[in-house]
């Protein structure tokens, strides 16, 4: 398995819980990994043989500053499956951390797997 990686993707989104956060919008990073077989891109060298990062990161920064969700959890599921399901990713790996959510932490967030490694 290859891995197409995404690394400290800031995106701006209403996320939150509290009456202020629904008000403002709030710096989350994404870092995502995605199973890709690069071979054949490797041999053609054609972009239309590999998973396209650049086309995935435009995706994901446009799902993520329409969004409005409450948990960081429900943010991470919902971009998962955006990818997998229009990119045809088989597994990921996300961290989607909401820096300074936390006093005295440097981030705070989660880290999911979906799909399974081939």
């Amino acid at each position: 398995m290859d891995i197409i990686y995404l690394s400290d993707l800031r995106i701006q989104t209403v996320i939150g819980v509290f009456d202020w956060e629904r008000e403002i919008k709030q710096e989350v990073v994404i870092d995502l990994e995605m199973a890709s077989d690069i071979r054949r891109a490797a041999e053609t060298d054609a972009l239309e043989d590999t998973l396209d990062y650049k086309s995935v990161a435009k995706r994901v920064i446009g799902f993520v500053e329409a969004s409005e969700f409450q948990l960081v959890e429900t943010l991470a599921e919902r971009v998962a499956a955006v990818v997998r399901q229009e990119f045809g990713v088989p597994w990921l790996r996300l961290r989607l951390n909401k820096q300074g959510a936390l006093r005295g932490a440097r981030d705070v967030g989660v880290i999911i797997e979906r799909g399974t490694k081939e």
